[in-house]
């Protein structure tokens, strides 16, 4: 990015501080599989280590603004029009299996509007990083949406939920809806980072349900600045507050929409 704000440097410092105490926390938890006690609670701590990291390098940069992370309680700044959403590693399931897909995410909300984000991923050490106006990048190169036109020829994304969930069967009659009219679904369990892919043309569409602003703030401005389109699945509330998603290019957008709201 050619000329980042100070509020973005600050952030994508923050996201590589965090990183690299996770790669370390990750480094170990592939030893802890082979334990009888098992690695969930190490897990835990490395999750809360890193958004306290993160948490005391926003803060105090910006001291005004608000917060609200995964692992704590929001807080309400002085400043009312500005908080950061955070969520310190996103992927804690592929973490805790020792698999290397799992990101921080970072996004900075203005009035109710999310201006800044990055989602970071140390394993790979890919930096996806979005501003207002700005356009969206991953490391140093131009990131955009993909250009396919024909669902037969897109791959999209989503999060399917454990056994327990009350979203599963909607998500299960999406599955039987698009997939056939797709080159494949993939369930990499990582928000942000299926939105990331999404900006970056890897995959051409995103959806989901249950899920959390911190999930999905900065990966939600990457599509947009990306040139791609993102919406809430129910009709007429926000994306937060309807707690799930749809992201795609253009061309698959109102396809991809309609499948999961019939649903």
């Amino acid at each position: 990015m050619t000329q980042a704000s100070a509020n973005l440097n600050i952030m994508i410092k923050a996201a590589r501080k965090a990183g690299r105490s996770l790669v370390r926390d990750f480094g170990e938890v592939e030893q802890l599989q082979v334990s009888r006690k098992g690695p969930g609670d190490f897990v835990s701590r490395a999750d809360m280590r890193a958004e306290e990291m993160i948490r005391t390098d926003l803060t105090e940069a910006r001291p005004n603004y608000g917060w609200l992370g995964e692992e704590s309680d929001e807080v309400k700044g002085a400043d009312p029009t500005r908080r950061w959403i955070v969520d310190p590693l996103d992927g804690t399931t592929n973490f805790l299996h020792g698999l290397p897909h799992w990101a921080v995410s970072i996004a900075l909300e203005h009035k109710g509007e999310i201006v800044a984000g990055v989602v970071y991923d140390p394993a790979k050490d890919e930096m996806f990083v979005a501003e207002k106006g700005a356009g969206a990048w991953m490391n140093d190169r131009r990131i955009r949406v993909s250009a396919r036109r024909d669902t037969y020829e897109m791959i999209f994304a989503t999060g399917v939920p454990f056994g327990g969930s009350p979203n599963l069967p909607a998500t299960l009659k999406d599955l039987a809806n698009l997939t056939p009219r797709t080159a494949g679904i993939r369930r990499w369990g990582a928000a942000a980072l299926d939105l990331a892919y999404v900006a970056a043309g890897r995959y051409d569409g995103y959806w989901e349900r249950g899920l959390n602003p911190w999930d999905i703030a900065a990966g939600l401005l990457l599509v947009r600045e990306a040139g791609g389109f993102t919406g809430p699945i129910q009709e007429g509330a926000s994306i937060f507050e309807s707690r799930g998603c749809v992201a795609a290019n253009t061309h698959a957008f109102e396809t991809l929409t309609s499948i999961v709201r019939a649903s």
